[in-house]
């Protein structure tokens, strides 16, 4: 077997026997202790340290999808469903009284990543009602924001995750190699959801909450993940939206979808074509995600 890249890691014959051997000598193993040992014996660890463990756990799936193993039966629900999380009642999510006001009234607008559980399911709960694309818990490096005004009455919610494995407009655009994507894929974050609530009419809000995030996001996730981002993008259905607020923001439209899914493999399934943005952090950003190497961070905007 040639080596195979999954997850970011080049994985040989040998690491595929062993991975079959410890399922095989360990039957009472769930997926959940199965990840954690192989990222423990890998020391499979992000730029802070963490153990990761989704990622092991993402790297079991993709394998199991090939058919060259077969994981023990899930013990736990997890997987791709929904977070289950408590009624809106429970997270005080009655009917909200309209806002509607000028930016300048609800400003300033306190803008941070979610901690608590409580605000995660808030999210998840806000997201499941009122985002035409729901929402399912993510998977890797992810960073919630919930955004607040001045009286603490929420406003808004944004999700940033993994980028998109590939794009042609947006990997023209930063014009780097195969090699140099699989490397420094891990320095773009995906704009996966963005939801103004809808009792919330305030005119340049999303452009301003877009400005907010560009501002702290990539020292947020050196923080939590051990290393800064160089490139935000967004992927807006353009039957649905016209990207107002992203344009507004400065971010750049590079082209658009070819309506293919992500895991559309085959090229078989056909969803809505999207316009693709891209918002540089870095003023060096472009030209070091299109180095073959990758170079260290420097926390100055662009």
């Amino acid at each position: 077997m040639e080596t195979l890249l999954i997850q970011g890691r080049g994985l040989k014959s040998e690491d595929l026997a062993w991975i079959k051997q410890l399922i095989c000598t360990h039957p009472e193993w769930g997926r959940f202790r199965l990840s954690v040992h192989i990222a423990q014996e890998w020391n499979w660890r992000n730029g802070a340290g963490q153990l990761k463990d989704m990622a092991a756990r993402t790297l079991l799936l993709k394998l199991e999808r090939r058919g060259l193993l077969q994981l023990p039966r899930r013990q736990r629900g997890g997987g791709s469903r929904p977070a289950r999380v408590p009624s809106a009642q429970q997270l005080g999510l009655w009917k909200e009284a309209v806002v509607e006001a000028s930016l300048g009234e609800v400003r300033p607008i306190e803008l941070a990543p979610i901690q608590s559980t409580m605000q995660r399911r808030l999210v998840t709960r806000l997201l499941e009602q009122y985002h035409y694309l729901g929402y399912r818990r993510a998977v890797g490096e992810n960073i919630q924001y919930l955004a607040h005004d001045q009286a603490g009455h929420p406003l808004a919610c944004l999700i940033f995750g993994a980028a998109a494995w590939k794009c042609a407009p947006r990997d023209q655009w930063i014009g780097w190699s195969q090699p140099s994507r699989e490397k420094q894929l891990h320095l773009l974050a995906n704009n996966m959801r963005f939801l103004v609530l809808p009792w919330v009419r305030v005119p340049n809000l999303a452009s301003h909450l877009l400005a907010l995030v560009a501002g702290r996001i990539s020292q947020d996730w050196q923080v939590k993940y051990g290393h800064g981002l160089y490139l935000l993008e967004s992927f807006v259905e353009r039957d649905r939206f016209r990207g107002s607020c992203y344009r507004a923001a400065n971010w750049i439209g590079v082209g658009q979808t070819q309506g293919r899914s992500r895991n559309d493999t085959e090229h078989r399934q056909q969803v809505p074509c999207k316009d693709i943005y891209l918002y540089p952090l870095h003023r060096h950003g472009r030209a070091r995600l299109s180095s073959p190497t990758s170079i260290p961070l420097e926390h100055d905007s662009v």
